[in-house]
């Protein structure tokens, strides 16, 4: 259906070009865009010609004409006058309201085959023949982007998403859920994963300035055929969650970037108190003070450079030195030998994951 704001910026347009004043109404007489003063005055003989076979007609000194979608009547529309330069109004009226109609059914097609494409909710042949349907191409290179906002049904941050997306035709812009806006985006064959976060960064910009939005951006792997794009969403669902998790501080994560973080999210949860009970052999990482967890977070960004470190932090080496000896004893894990860290860089992971899962599911830690 299309909007009422849409239908009254069609015919104060035709006014403005043909001064003829327009009124358009649905089949029950109620008005819907009009720019006729007291147009509820025409609903009686709305109602009478909806049920008269004419296309149009003239009624009360006016022209009236039907407007169908798939031969199912949507429309009257009313032009004040019974010229034969109001007929002419009326009739372009009628047939750009009509072509409306079909531009706005063919873009609720399309969004609702990319909504089931994206759930999965059809089977592979119904995807490629609604594709040939609906003019989609199913070999052309796309990416999932979602974007989470952070209040439920942002019709602001929707729009100004379908604004920056609007000379795009090939691109789709959806949603699927109350918080998360999705652009389907198809790629040229020269785009690469840096265009796609220079995107990212537009996106995000734009609603933080335009909507005033808060979100969290994501997206998956660029795909080549339009069965694996439910693929590209659900990684990039997994990108905002993981990233949620192990990478708060960013607002833009792509599912290529996540690493680790990745296999950990997969870990059950039994798993993971294993891992934590063997490596830190009955201590919690709890007991670590603030100064030890901060010296060894920046020894990690270093890798495991103690000259850099030390000079990162502003304390004398022997410090530095002292403070990964002090850790050894407390955890049997030199963090300066390669596998000791890593074993040590999982294990802090494993400890933030398993925070987040109680604290989202306090039956799990039960």
């Amino acid at each position: 259906m299309i909007s009422n704001q849409v239908l009254q910026s069609t015919i104060e347009g035709i006014k403005s070009i043909a001064r003829a004043d327009l009124c358009v109404c649905d089949i029950e007489g109620k008005v819907l865009a009009t720019t006729i003063l007291n147009p509820e005055s025409f609903e009686q003989a709305v109602l009478a010609f909806v049920d008269s076979p004419a296309d149009s007609q003239v009624m009360q000194g006016n022209q009236f004409f039907k407007v169908y979608d798939d031969r199912q009547l949507e429309y009257v529309i009313v032009a004040k006058g019974d010229s034969d330069d109001v007929y002419m109004m009326g009739k372009l009226a009628a047939f750009q309201v009509s072509s409306l109609t079909v531009a706005y059914k063919e873009r609720y097609d399309k969004d609702n085959f990319i909504k089931n494409l994206l759930l999965d909710n059809l089977l592979l042949v119904d995807i490629y023949n609604r594709a040939k349907k609906l003019h989609i191409d199913t070999e052309a290179r796309r990416v999932v982007y979602t974007i989470e906002t952070h209040q439920d049904k942002d019709n602001g941050a929707l729009e100004t998403v379908r604004s920056l997306f609007a000379g795009k035709t090939h691109d789709f812009i959806t949603a699927v859920d109350e918080k998360s806006i999705i652009v389907v985006k198809e790629l040229k064959p020269t785009e690469s994963y840096d265009d796609l976060e220079k995107t990212g960064k537009v996106i995000l910009d734009m609603l933080n300035t335009e909507a005033m939005a808060r979100v969290n951006i994501a997206y998956g792997t660029i795909v080549n055929d339009i069965r694996d794009v439910s693929r590209s969403y659900k990684e990039s669902k997994m990108a905002l969650e993981v990233g949620r998790i192990f990478f708060s501080d960013q607002n833009i994560i792509a599912y290529s970037k996540l690493g680790i973080g990745r296999l950990i999210y997969q870990l059950p949860m039994s798993l993971c108190k294993m891992y934590i009970k063997e490596v830190f052999e009955g201590i919690s990482p709890e007991d670590f003070d603030e100064e030890t967890l901060s010296t060894v977070n920046r020894f990690f960004e270093d890798n495991l450079n103690v000259s850099e470190t030390s000079r990162n932090l502003y304390i004398h080496r022997n410090t530095l030195v002292y403070r990964l000896d002090r850790l050894q004893k407390e955890t049997n894990l030199d963090l300066r030998k390669f596998d000791d860290a890593v074993a040590f860089k999982i294990a802090l992971m494993v400890v933030k994951y398993m925070k987040y899962i109680e604290n989202t599911d306090p039956t799990v830690g039960k």
